[in-house]
């Protein structure tokens, strides 16, 4: 495997981690049709576990993106310098 490859993943694991530990305390409740998220400033690391609401979800997506995109852009930068 390349540089760009490896840490393409690398950064996808350390964002979506990231992004794991850092995502907001929600709470969702669904009524039929209707379905309200709440959400705090404070980070969720210390909750205790359930299922992730469509807002942490995001949250934890948007950090493994960000991740992946600089691992990707490392690698680029790795392959530069072994040339």
């Amino acid at each position: 495997m390349n540089a760009k490859a490896v840490l393409l993943l690398v950064g996808l694991v350390v964002g979506g981690l990231v992004g794991y530990l850092t995502r907001p305390q929600a709470a969702e409740i669904k009524l039929g049709p209707l379905s309200v998220e709440i959400q705090d400033r404070d980070s969720a690391m210390g909750a205790k576990g359930g299922e992730l609401t469509g807002g942490q979800l995001q949250h934890v997506g948007l950090f493994a993106l960000i991740g992946a995109v600089v691992g990707f852009g490392a690698g680029f930068v790795a392959d530069r310098s072994r040339r």
